[in-house]
């Protein structure tokens, strides 16, 4: 599936490190696990990290400043824990840089992601990319507060809760 941003097909100058490789040069997102070996590595070269949905992104909080992205994981459609880590990124930790959602995510839940804080889509399903096109335009009125500074909506909510 290519990189996703905004709903459109954007280059990805990210490399994946390959279990059992020695890390390329160049921007790499590195498992969890090889994380220090990433950050020991010469020069300032763009680094990023995958966490596993049941990783705490507080045990980052050290690392931040030199990362440049946080690729969470969407293990199922059922498991909504990557919007909380994205969430916590953004809002309690400060992160600025990309928070990639990856494997099993749907395109129905695309705005909600972006709501949350991340920034790119790079799935493992085989969706149409006009389907996640669609789902970031569908959706105009939300619920919940969102990191992205929208303007409020008039949404009439207000006399219910008064």
């Amino acid at each position: 599936m290519p990189l996703l941003e905004n709903g459109r097909i954007t280059d990805d100058r990210w490399t994946e490190a390959v279990e059992g490789a020695p890390l390329p040069d160049g921007a790499v997102i590195v498992p969890l696990e090889r994380l220090e070996e990433g950050l020991a590595r010469a020069g300032q070269a763009p680094l990023g990290v995958a966490i596993g949905p049941d990783v705490d992104v507080g045990q980052l909080h050290h690392v931040l400043p030199r990362l440049e992205l946080v690729a969470v994981t969407f293990a199922t459609f059922r498991d909504g824990r990557a919007f909380t880590q994205a969430r916590a990124l953004r809002e309690h930790l400060s992160f600025t840089g990309e928070i990639r959602a990856t494997g099993k995510p749907l395109p129905d839940q695309y705005e909600f992601m972006l709501r949350c804080g991340m920034t790119t889509v790079k799935t493992e399903r085989a969706e149409d990319v006009s389907v996640w096109q669609q789902a970031h335009e569908m959706f105009s009125i939300a619920y919940q507060p969102s990191i992205l500074h929208e303007r409020k909506q008039g949404l009439g909510l207000r006399r219910f809760l008064d």
